[in-house]
Parts: structure tokens; C-alpha cells; sequence
């Protein structure tokens, strides 16, 4: 036997940790594992070069797949038709009957940046989404009310962690199992033959990171006798990297491709951990980069044309807003989320995201009259579009200030996030939004390239260390005041964290790994 489960096998996750299913992820490993490795090198010399100054640009030796006019990828698979309204969230309990019966058309079971990635929280996802499938899941709260799925729940598209990641409590050969096997290779091996596999794939550079998944599905689909092209994919697409290669992805995974996504936050924080160095790349407060700014319109409607050029789905990004008991805190963000989601539509998109289901409405409500009878726009070409290198990288093009209330709340959010990760929430209402790990990315790369370029306030004097760590030990002494010794002590790590990815003077690319690897227990 050459898997070793480090984690404790707790109740009924003897049903997810099969010998069949560590059996798949054995091959997996064996044969994915060293390719998975070159292309994180690849990312890293990449890195090293954009270091240099060296910027991207769209492959002229790929250039022939631009220009071929014939390809197009497969056709929609059934419950991918309409796709107008998705909604978001971790594979827990809870969320997972909320999002199934929330009147979303697809939910993202996410185990990537919505998951804090605890043992439990990996191994009970998977299991939530076993008893989802077989119509056993239900939950009560603690009020006696009682949840279990409706008669038309939403279509599950899961999630996987990002190449970058490991699964440290399973090993293969004494190594940590790469956490995208675990994810992908858990759900696909225990659905196969039961529900039609349906995935998102996150945060890929290039498309020969595609080419590796569509190498993936092929051996998964053969190993597991699943006919080829039952599995699809959308990509997200979040990284700068990948926005000048997005057709070559759709290439790639044609005949197993579901559409992209135009992944807006992790885009954000691509941006920066990439360019942040130069003083070009140095973006306003968080809050003043709308997908209104020139380099996040030439990106989006990049997307849409690249995507219904070759009959792909374009889904747009996610809508943050958390519903709140203010009657005028609501008007106002959902007329804000309502104006994000018509602009969407307008431009093409095939449907959108939202974090709750209180704005599936809203969604809906923006979608509905563009769409009409229709399923999708899938027939709106958008041959007016014409984006060049210079628009996607307009990133000085964007109006805004930075301000010490922006500092101010990068810091607190970056931290009280930070905190929830460590104690195994991966997605947490703060001040009306939901925060994940890539919009706590955001902030916390922020802190360091405005931090870098001793970037001027608005309100006069400059970011500095001195001030970035007052705003820190203010945030972490409201964070620990009225708590018990235990969490206490999570603060003060998450502080921890957030020093050695923020302050330090080269920029960590995740904060996610160095957090992980020094404090994520099974049950933390």
C-alpha cells in the first residue's frame, strides 16, 4: 500500500477514503505529479523574468490557434445550458443545501479559496457533497429549524485547490499528495457514472497548464470507464497570464470545455503579486477597482469575444455583497450589485456569480429581460471588440487614491480573515462583503506594494512599516479583546502571517501556504 492517511479517519470518512478511491489518486500522482511540478517551475522563472521588466504578450508560436476559425468547443452539457445566476461557497453542510435549493442555476462547491482547507473540512466537504448527490444530506440549526434539498436543486460544479497546494495528511510514497488530486480525484472517482462531473478550474497561467488538465480528465475518464467528454471544465480565468492566452485554453480543453469565468479578484491580486514591484503597476484602494477601470473592461470583454467565438459560456465575476438587517445598506448595495450584474449582461456575458442567495434575485432581475427566451448569448459574437497588449496592462489608467482608511481596512481585513482561515472558515462576512482568500490576497498584497513604493496618502505622508504596523497592533487588539486564551493565541498567529507575507521585503506569492504548512492541523 503505498498511500498513507496522516489524518484521523473520523466518523464516516471511511466512505470518502476508499481503498478504490486512494487507489485513483495513487494514479493520479503517478502519473501527473512531475508534470505538475515543471509547469510550478515554469511559474517561477516566469516570475523571474517579469522581475526583470520583461511584460506578457500573446504567443506568437500559438498565433495559428488565434487564427484558425474553424475550431469551436463542445457543445453545452446538460444542466450547463443556462447558466445566468451561479452562486458560490464551501462544501459544508449548510451552504450546501442553502446553495442547491437557493434558485442559482449552478453552484460552485468550492474547495479552494471559500475553504479553509482543515482536514475535516476537506474530507467532510467531500462526504457533504456524497449525501447531497444520494438526496441524504439535511441539517438543523441550533434554533430546531430544518434544511434538506428541494425538488430542482442547483447543477454542482466543484472546485478544486490551485497546483500550488498539497494535501499534507495524505501522502504518496512518503510525499504530500498534490491538493488538487485529492479534490478533483475524490469527487470524480464517487460520482462517476452517478451525476455528469462538472468542474472549475483555478487560478492556471498558461495554456499548457490547460493542456495538463485535458490530459488529466482523458486518464481519469479511461481509468474510471466514463465515456471521453463526460467531464467538463470552465476556467477561471484569474491570472494575467492566462488573460493573453485564453483562446489557446479553450483550445486545449475544447472537447471538454464548459466556458470561462472572469475571476475578478484573484485578476486583481495577479496583477499585483506579478508587477507590483514597479511603480506602473501600483493600484488605488481596493474599493476603487471596479470592473469599470480600463485594464478590468479590456479583460472582461476580452473574455466574452474569445469565449462566443468558439460557442464557450462567459460567466462574470462574483457579487461580494452580504445582506444585512439595514433596509438602507441593502438598497444601496443591491442597486450596486444590480448595475455590476446589467453591465454584465449587456456586454455579452452568459451569466454571473453571486456569494448568497439573497442576490440570486438581483441576479436574475439584470439577466432575465437581456436573455429572455434565450439560454444563453452564446450567438452575440462581440466582433467589435479589439483589445491590445497596451489595454490590458493599463493598469496606471486606473482613477483612484490611496487612502489610510483604504490601509486601514486592508489590514484589518487581511487579518480578521487571516484569523477565521487558521480556526477553519474560508469564507467570512466582513462589513457587509464575503471575504475569501483571494480578496484577502488583494489586500494583503496591497499593503506591501504601497508599503514598497513608499506610496503617498491622500491624505498626506506616505505608507511606511511604522504606520503599517500601528494600524496592525490596533487591528489585532480589537480582534483578541473579550476572547479566551485559544483564540487569543490564533490572532496573534494570524498577526504572524500576515507580517512574513506583507511586511517582509520580497512578496510571497499566497499567504494561504506559508499558513498552511505552519499551522494547519486536522482539526485546526
Amino acid at each position: 500500500m503505498r498511500y498513507n492517511i496522516i489524518g484521523p479517519v473520523q466518523d464516516r470518512f471511511d466512505e470518502v477514503l476508499t481503498d478504490g478511491a486512494l487507489d485513483f489518486l495513487v494514479a493520479l500522482d503517478d502519473q501527473f505529479a512531475a508534470h505538475r511540478v515543471a509547469l510550478l517551475d515554469t511559474r517561477r522563472a516566469r516570475r523571474a523574468r517579469f522581475a526583470t521588466g520583461q511584460l506578457p504578450d500573446f504567443r506568437p508560436e500559438t498565433a495559428h490557434v488565434r487564427a484558425d476559425p474553424n475550431w469551436r468547443v463542445a457543445e453545452p452539457a446538460p444542466g450547463l445550458v443556462d447558466r445566468r445566476v451561479e452562486i458560490t461557497g464551501p462544501p459544508e453542510r449548510r451552504m450546501t443545501i442553502n446553495a442547491l435549493n437557493s434558485g442559482a442555476r449552478v453552484w460552485m462547491a468550492d474547495f479552494e479559496d471559500a475553504t479553509a482547507p482543515t482536514w475535516d473540512n476537506i474530507i467532510g466537504g467531500q462526504l457533504s457533497l456524497i449525501d447531497a448527490r444520494e438526496r441524504r444530506i439535511d441539517f438543523t440549526d441550533e434554533r430546531g429549524k430544518r434544511y434538506a434539498i428541494g425538488e430542482h436543486p442547483a447543477t454542482v460544479v466543484v472546485r478544486p485547490r490551485g497546483w500550488h497546494l498539497v494535501e499534507k495528511w495524505i501522502a504518496i510514497d512518503g510525499r504530500p499528495v498534490p491538493a488538487t488530486f485529492v479534490d478533483f480525484g475524490l469527487y470524480l472517482y464517487h460520482c462517476a457514472g452517478r451525476e455528469r462531473p462538472y468542474f472549475y478550474l483555478p487560478k492556471l497561467e498558461d495554456h499548457r497548464e490547460a493542456r495538463l488538465w485535458n490530459d488529466i480528465f482523458v486518464f481519469a475518464q479511461q481509468y474510471l470507464g466514463l465515456p471521453r467528454g463526460t467531464i467538463r471544465a470552465t476556467v477561471l480565468i484569474e491570472t494575467i497570464t492566462a488573460a493573453f492566452e485564453m483562446e489557446e485554453i479553450l483550445y486545449e480543453l475544447r472537447e471538454h470545455s464548459a466556458g470561462l469565468n472572469a475571476g475578478r479578484w484573484d485578476y486583481i491580486f495577479s496583477i499585483i503579486k506579478n508587477f507590483g514591484q514597479w511603480s506602473d503597476f501600483v493600484l488605488p484602494d481596493r474599493a476603487d477597482v471596479t470592473m469599470a477601470v480600463p485594464f478590468m473592461r479590456a479583460y472582461s470583454e476580452l473574455l466574452v469575444a474569445t469565449c462566443h467565438r468558439r460557442g464557450a459560456h462567459a460567466i462574470g465575476g462574483m457579487a461580494a455583497f452580504i445582506p444585512s438587517r439595514d433596509p438602507d445598506v441593502n438598497a444601496a448595495a443591491f442597486q450596486r450589485v444590480f448595475a455590476d450584474k446589467r453591465r454584465e449582461a449587456g456586454d455579452g456575458f452568459d451569466g454571473s456569480w453571486v456569494a448568497h442567495p439573497g442576490l440570486v434575485a438581483a441576479c436574475l432581475e439584470a439577466f432575465d429581460p437581456v436573455l429572455g427566451e434565450r439560454s444563453n448569448q452564446l450567438d452575440r459574437r462581440r466582433d467589435d471588440v479589439d483589445v491590445t497588449v497596451t489595454d490590458l496592462l493599463a493598469v496606471d489608467k486606473t482613477p483612484g487614491r490611496v487612502t489610510t482608511a483604504g490601509l486601514r481596512a486592508n489590514v484589518e481585513v487581511a487579518l480578521r480573515y487571516i484569523d477565521a482561515w487558521l480556526g477553519g472558515t474560508g469564507a467570512v462576512a466582513l462589513h457587509n462583503l464575503m471575504e475569501d482568500a483571494a480578496t484577502a490576497e488583494i489586500a494583503r498584497c496591497q499593503v506591501w506594494q504601497w508599503l514598497h513604493h513608499r506610496t503617498p496618502l491622500a491624505e498626506g505622508g506616505c505608507v511606511t512599516e511604522q504606520l503599517v504596523r500601528s494600524l496592525l497592533a490596533e487591528a489585532l487588539a480589537a480582534l483578541v479583546d473579550g476572547r479566551e486564551a485559544e483564540e487569543r493565541a490564533r490572532a496573534v498567529a494570524a498577526a504572524g502571517v500576515f507580517e512574513r507575507t506583507a511586511l517582509e521585503e520580497d512578496l510571497p506569492m499566497f499567504f494561504t501556504t506559508d499558513a498552511y504548512a505552519r499551522h494547519m492541523g486536522p482539526s485546526a
